[in-house]
């Protein structure tokens, strides 16, 4: 009987060794939590008495309400003094899922002692790799994910001078590279396992390309395409398709109009491309299946300046994250054809990427600033919008991947100005 003394906190070992104590009265002391499994070392314990205690409702008290359901104690109704949703609720009468106590984090992982402006992800003879467009070191690295440090290590690289892309394809069991370059051409590499490293198959035409931004690869009724978004005025946004002896031009997109992404979409078992440009809103295309080709569609909705189109899903309904480097992004729902509705407009100042990403049943938005700390929100399915999750100190992003490394989650963000930086995605129980 250690009622009335105004104890304030109990060790997780308090009653290690009592295993013949039956009766316990804890009543009116000042407790306002209890360690998890305090009383599973009392075998017998057939009383006890948490009364007029100031217990606070939260996930460090959820073991006790699995442990009143499941003991033979007798145990007189204690009752929650906070928070104000659960205050004056008896404490057996909470249910488990009435506790929130999962939550999650982004923790460095590795830092990658280099600048970088574009990460993809790729997998490759069972092997996972990623690759990084880093115009300062004049090269393409390519890094593998060395499964038993659980870090990324040094691959390969592919010269590139100035480049600001570089698109891996897995095609017909042939790893391709698709190196983007602001100078000197871009060009297509090709992995030959008879000599083990790339070699340069092909070139791909400079007075189309003269400024490329970014790349997109997809497949369309099983044969393998890219496109890249050019950025200058005399070029044009071009589409490539594979054959048996490489990628030929099939299709000039939106020519001078210097676009800054491309995105691939599939919306209704239809495939589209969404091309962001400086000189006007975001231009939707659809591919027509009798002219193997993609034709004009319309634009998302009436938003200038939008430096990249990203989307993701969320259970039926498909959204497009539009940033701009220049007042807010936004973000809008996807309602078929060209209606478009607005559901949140977040502070963008200096944005150059917004990059939506799923971690399991977590749909998660990065968006990153030349100017501030790079801000992670999380969606609300509920709500219908991102809510702020986390910042990340990360000097002027470029992209953000997650990559899937067997039982770890990645998220991989290059900087323009600094060390690439690799965080982990961890899964906190905070009822532990």
């Amino acid at each position: 009987f250690i009622e009335n003394n105004d104890i304030q906190a109990l060790s997780k070992g308090t009653f290690r060794g009592l295993k013949s104590l039956t009766h316990l009265s804890l009543a009116n002391n000042n407790l306002q939590m209890l360690p998890r499994d305090l009383f599973k070392p009392l075998d017998i314990l057939s009383d006890l008495d948490l009364r007029g205690n100031t217990l606070a409702c939260d996930c460090k008290i959820k073991w006790l309400v699995e442990w009143l359901e499941n003991t033979n104690t007798t145990v007189p109704a204690v009752f929650c003094s906070s928070p104000g949703q659960f205050e004056g609720q008896r404490i057996r009468d909470l249910a488990l899922g009435d506790f929130q106590c999962i939550t999650t984090d982004f923790v460095m992982h590795q830092v990658l002692p280099f600048q970088a402006v574009s990460a993809e992800p790729f997998t490759y003879a069972s092997d996972l790799y990623v690759a990084l467009a880093q115009p300062s070191a004049s090269s393409c690295s390519i890094l593998k994910w060395d499964y038993v440090e659980r870090k990324l290590r040094d691959f390969d690289r592919i010269p590139a001078h100035s480049a600001v892309h570089c698109k891996p394809i897995v095609a017909q069991d042939q790893l391709y590279v698709v190196v983007a370059q602001l100078f000197g051409g871009s060009y297509i590499y090709r992995w030959d396992t008879a000599v083990d490293k790339f070699i340069k198959i092909q070139d791909i035409d400079s007075q189309k390309i003269r400024k490329p931004n970014d790349i997109e690869a997809f497949q369309i009724e099983g044969d393998w395409y890219f496109v890249i978004a050019d950025s200058s005025k005399a070029g044009s946004t071009s589409l490539y398709r594979l054959n048996q002896n490489g990628f030929y031009s099939h299709q000039a997109l939106h020519a001078w109009h210097r676009d800054t992404d491309v995105e691939y979409v599939e919306n209704d078992g239809k495939p589209r491309l969404i091309i962001s440009s400086s000189s006007q809103a975001p231009v939707i295309y659809q591919w027509s299946r009798a002219q193997k080709q993609f034709v004009p569609q319309g634009e998302v909705g009436e938003m200038l300046d939008v430096q990249m189109v990203k989307h993701f899903r969320a259970k039926r309904d498909q959204f497009l994250c539009l940033s701009r480097y220049i007042g807010d992004s936004k973000v809008v729902r996807w309602e078929g054809q060209q209606r478009f509705v607005e559901v949140q407009t977040l502070p963008s100042r200096g944005s150059m990427v917004m990059q939506p990403f799923a971690v399991g049943q977590r749909q998660y938005l990065a968006l990153g600033s030349d100017f501030s700390f790079t801000h992670v929100y999380l969606w609300e399915e509920e709500k219908q919008k991102f809510a702020k999750f986390q910042e990340l100190s990360v000097q002027a992003p470029r992209a953000f991947r997650a990559v899937p490394a067997a039982d770890v989650q990645l998220l991989l963000a290059p900087s323009f100005k600094a060390n690439t930086l690799v965080y982990r995605h961890v899964v906190v129980d905070l009822s532990l």
